[in-house]
């Protein structure tokens, strides 16, 4: 195992550094100039100015010279400075990961906890009343948008009702400490973790009930009934264990979102995670923010499907890597 965790991760080296160059060149041949959001309108038609904020962000220098800086200076845990706030990009996001681990943590907790039983019952209970009404709410949590769904809890439950704040992470007109913070804290977090989890536990469910119902048709699950074994061991020693497999890559490959965070819900929300971070980047040009926010975003794909590879051992003992 420990010698294919150490051959996955050489491989992910190539990955990583192609991955740099594509989005370095993609925000090369964006269109627009940086530039011009960070000068003085005064002095915009001004060639000695205008050189000035070229050289002060970086950007006089040829594409591959700033692509081999920026690469050198990373390798060596410089990030480099944000374009809008002229911080260390280790700093900006430093400040906003913890926040977007909390949220998305607690939104896949919650997607776990609801969607493998929902599945599970609607694959036991299969063709019957209750499985063909949450497999009909199950679609409809895939198929509504999520920025849909944001507004209208907006709606209901914080304009309309008042029951919870709108947006943000603690109370501005406020300063609590110990646990009303944390009180505070939770009731903002209610609907983005929600609107986040919606569209995982529906689409978890579904996948949960189709793997169930296929290991359910196999022979050795009959064999296990003509044994005599219980139902219930038939089911969680036999069944549900191989049923997983299914569920724990999907569960891998969403690792990356606990990290990155999710652009629209935290925008709608004003949650300050990382993905607030990125729309806020990508609005301002901040290339140096762009480039760690999806540098970052990969390697946790990479790192959340290692995970998922290493669980199936778990899982299933039939698998090896070797």
């Amino acid at each position: 195992m420990s010698r294919y965790v150490i051959r996955r991760i050489i491989q992910a080296i190539p990955l990583l550094v192609a991955t740099s160059i594509l989005v370095f060149a993609i925000l090369e041949l964006a269109p627009g100039d940086p530039t011009q959001m960070y000068m003085d309108p005064d002095k915009a038609t001004d060639p000695e100015y205008l050189a000035q904020v070229r050289e002060s962000l970086g950007l006089n220098e040829p594409v591959y010279v700033r692509y081999g800086a920026w690469l050198s200076k990373t390798l060596q845990g410089d990030l480099g400075f944000s374009f809008r706030t002229r911080r260390a990009v280790t700093f900006e996001m430093g400040e906003r990961l913890p926040n977007t681990l909390l949220l998305g943590g607690v939104a896949l907790l919650i997607s776990i906890i609801i969607a493998l039983p929902i599945g599970i019952i609607s694959a036991l209970k299969r063709y019957t009343l209750l499985d063909y009404a949450l497999s009909t709410l199950a679609l409809v949590g895939i198929s509504v948008p999520v920025f849909w769904i944001a507004l209208l809890l907006l709606q209901v439950f914080s304009i309309q009702l008042g029951w919870l704040p709108a947006v943000g992470m603690h109370d501005m007109r406020e300063e609590y400490t110990g646990w009303a913070n944390v009180v505070d804290v939770l009731k903002h977090m209610i609907l983005p973790a929600t609107v986040l989890s919606l569209a995982q536990t529906a689409s978890w469910s579904r996948y949960q009930r189709s793997a169930l119902l296929e290991v359910l048709d196999q022979d050795y699950i009959r064999t296990a009934r003509a044994k005599g074994l219980r139902e219930r061991r038939v089911i969680i020693r036999h069944a549900l264990r191989n049923a997983l497999i299914p569920i724990v890559t999907l569960i891998g490959l969403s690792v990356p979102s606990i990290v990155t965070g999710a652009f629209i819900t935290e925008t709608i929300f004003g949650w300050p995670g990382m993905g607030r971070l990125g729309v806020e980047a990508i609005d301002g040009r901040d290339y140096p923010i762009i480039m760690a926010v999806t540098m970052l975003s990969s390697l946790v794909i990479i790192l959340g499907n290692l995970l998922a590879d290493i669980a199936y051992v778990w899982v299933d003992p039939r698998i090896r890597y070797e």
